[in-house]
């Protein structure tokens, strides 16, 4: 039985090709904004669908691997476990906070003036580090809070995903027809931003912990 082990990604583009491939990996990004926003649309699977959407970007990066509908279906399947739906209660709870605070601003309370850019920069905060912890890098039992230790220990990459967000923001504010696409640049800048980052600090320990142990023998 033989194993198909999938080309490594190229850099420069064929004589016989029409578009590079950067044109390639800029098609595969908005056909996984499509399914992660088909995924999101029962709401309690938005975290999974933005890990499964990272996980395909970046297995496609790293091995090359085609996007294909098949194979985000495989990584959201992966994703859908109860702890998984049970976190996809956390962000349309901060959305409806947000909006009874915007309301609330709306009427004649004092300090609207100065509440209303913190709540407009907690909300971009909020979703900065959740896109940090739908990042394939993320642990598994505390993702939230590995997400917000990385995000202080490396701010341009905090500074990238801000970013990110806000252009996802202004495009989704200027031009409502493209919000089905967008999820897709917000998964790869969160994919690039983890690809890119160093080790955790818990796993360098652990790596130089088990060094050392191995001298000592």
């Amino acid at each position: 039985m033989t194993t198909h082990t999938p080309a490594p990604p190229r850099t420069h583009r064929e004589a016989t090709e029409v578009f590079g491939p950067g044109f390639s990996l800029f098609a595969d990004m908005l056909l996984v904004g499509l399914f992660t926003s088909l995924a999101c649309l029962p709401v309690l699977t938005l975290p999974a669908a933005f890990r499964a959407a990272c996980a395909t970007l970046g297995a496609s990066a790293r091995s090359g691997v085609p996007v294909t509908a098949a194979v985000y279906g495989r990584h959201l399947r992966a994703q859908l476990t109860a702890r998984g739906l049970a976190g996809g209660l956390l962000p349309p709870l901060f959305a409806l906070l947000l909006l009874t605070d915007a309301a609330l601003l709306d009427s004649a309370l004092p300090g609207a003036a100065v509440m209303a850019p913190a709540l407009a920069l907690l909300a971009v905060g909020a979703a900065t580090v959740g896109l940090r912890a739908t990042a394939p890098g993320a642990g598994h039992r505390s993702r939230v809070r590995e997400a917000l230790v990385r995000s202080a220990a490396e701010p341009r990459a905090t500074l990238l995903l801000a970013c990110a967000v806000l252009l996802a923001a202004v495009l989704a504010w200027s031009m409502p027809l493209l919000v089905p696409l967008l999820p897709g640049p917000l998964a790869f800048a969160a994919t690039v931003v983890d690809l890119r980052s160093p080790a955790p600090p818990k796993k360098r320990r652990t790596r130089s912990s088990h060094h050392g142990s191995q001298r000592r023998k």
